[in-house]
């Protein structure tokens, strides 16, 4: 009972206290914000320009909100995880960016109101103002990387480039800056609005410093990663194999990713974002990439010893997250890479159950390592081939039906599943029909890269 009860109470602990602290910050200093703004002395010119700069002050607080959950902090990322990260940095990425639309319109508005001319002319008036202009060009520039994230937009986009144009946030930030210190008034009202402002913006900009820049470059120093083998693995899958200094302390686990530069590959700010695809052994790390990108699709070429930067690990989807003494592992495709780690984790005891989706016997990359680890293990894996829908009766393996047929206690487990996103958000609904409690559904969807 007690092997069962500490993983409960650890897993369930770790991620409540990260999601109470959250919370805790955004109300405190929302709190905070909207007194500043009701203490901040005499109304704006008229209610149009008040507004504007009610939906100015929100919009900075927002993007220092936004740089902390960019900032990939591991107190945040080991207990929440980078897709749930991810998600709320969407979710606030598009309140930026409707932020950004209504501030200027309605300063804009109240000013053309004052000065009795059209909004359009009132457009060229404030723009010869320098620090009304360079938070113009922040407005455009943001606006720019929020339509690159539209659903539409991004399907069409390659990682690479879409990674690339989120570079402009830190002109973004830098811009944004320079228009507060001219332009700013809410938090200028006494010294302590501005210790407890400017104090919001350094702690925001030295966490994102911390872990974008400080973190990763000492971590690499000290581990000094090489490729050490290039291995196919199928016509369009290649593993690389990359060794260093004391990989043991980098405390990297499986299920676990990192963001991967290789030197002289692709540029520096090219980077793409790949799981472990066997558990860390503290002499070496292994990947696994299908060609799509075009990072990936030429990492068979890679030269043994090219240099290797790498940032992590990330990711909570890992055995510190199981709440039961029973796993059911669910791979598709190659999401196969972070599961078949999971496989290996001598610290996922118990009761295993591996489902491995693929089209057919062919596509199921890793499928010898992963036969030959349930055996080690006494799991039972399950290999689900064949499209879905066909044949009759309807071939639907992750149907509510099709998963109590295949695994009858499956709500006794926890549930970890990595796949294309149509086959995880299949899984993750029946999962909710069964009833299975939401503490023991683990999902990676790499909503990094999608």
């Amino acid at each position: 009972m007690t092997a069962v009860t500490q993983p409960q109470t650890r897993a369930a602990t770790t991620a409540r206290s990260a999601h109470i602290a959250l919370w805790i910050f955004l109300i405190a200093n929302l709190a905070i914000v909207e007194l500043m703004f009701a203490t901040a002395g005499p109304p704006a010119h008229n209610t149009l320009t008040s507004i504007g700069r009610f939906l100015g002050l929100h919009l900075a607080f927002v993007m220092a909100l936004q740089l902390l959950l960019i900032a990939r902090l591991p107190f945040l990322d080991r207990r929440i995880g980078m897709d749930k990260l991810t998600t709320w940095h969407r979710w606030t990425g598009f309140t930026l960016f409707w932020l950004v639309l209504l501030h200027p319109t309605f300063v804009l508005l109240g000013y053309s109101s004052l000065d009795k001319i059209s909004f359009l002319a009132e457009i060229p008036n404030l723009a010869g103002q320098m620090p009304v202009l360079l938070g113009m060009i922040a407005a455009c520039l943001l606006v720019v990387v929020a339509a690159v994230s539209l659903r539409a937009v991004r399907r069409r986009v390659s990682y690479e480039t879409w990674h690339t144009l989120h570079l402009l946030v830190y002109l973004i930030v830098t811009l944004g800056i320079i228009h507060q210190v001219y332009e700013g008034s809410a938090f200028k009202t006494n010294i302590f609005t501005q210790v407890y402002w400017w104090g919001l913006w350094a702690f925001a900009i030295g966490a994102l410093f911390t872990g974008r820049f400080l973190t990763p470059l000492v971590r690499n120093g000290r581990h000094q990663l090489k490729v050490a083998a290039v291995v196919p693995e199928a016509d369009d899958v290649v593993s690389v194999y990359m060794t260093g200094h004391n990989l043991g302390r980098l405390e990297a686990r499986a299920g676990q990713f990192f963001l991967w530069r290789f030197l002289g590959h692709n540029p520096w700010w090219q980077v793409n974002p790949f799981s472990l695809s066997a558990a860390p052994d503290g002499r070496s790390l292994r990947l696994t990439a299908k060609g799509i990108g075009g990072t990936s699709a030429g990492l068979r070429a890679l030269p043994i010893g090219t240099r290797v930067f790498a940032e992590g690990p990330y990711g909570a989807f890992t055995s510190g997250q199981r709440v039961t003494d029973k796993t059911l592992l669910i791979a598709g495709g190659i999401g196969v890479t972070p599961i078949r780690a999971l496989l290996e984790d001598d610290r996922l005891p118990g009761d295993i159950v591996v489902l491995y989706r693929v089209h057919g016997q062919t596509e199921a990359v890793l499928l010898g390592e992963m036969q030959n680890l349930s055996s080690v293990r006494g799991a039972k894996l399950h290999l689900l081939k064949g499209r879905t829908g066909a044949g009759t009766p309807p071939n639907q393996p992750f149907s509510p039906e099709g998963l109590i047929a295949l695994v009858p206690d499956i709500v006794e487990r926890d549930v970890f599943v990595c796949g294309p996103a149509a086959m995880t958000d299949a899984v993750l609904r029946s999962l909710r029909a069964l009833k299975v409690p939401a503490r023991q559904q683990h999902a990676e969807t790499f909503r990094l890269a999608s």
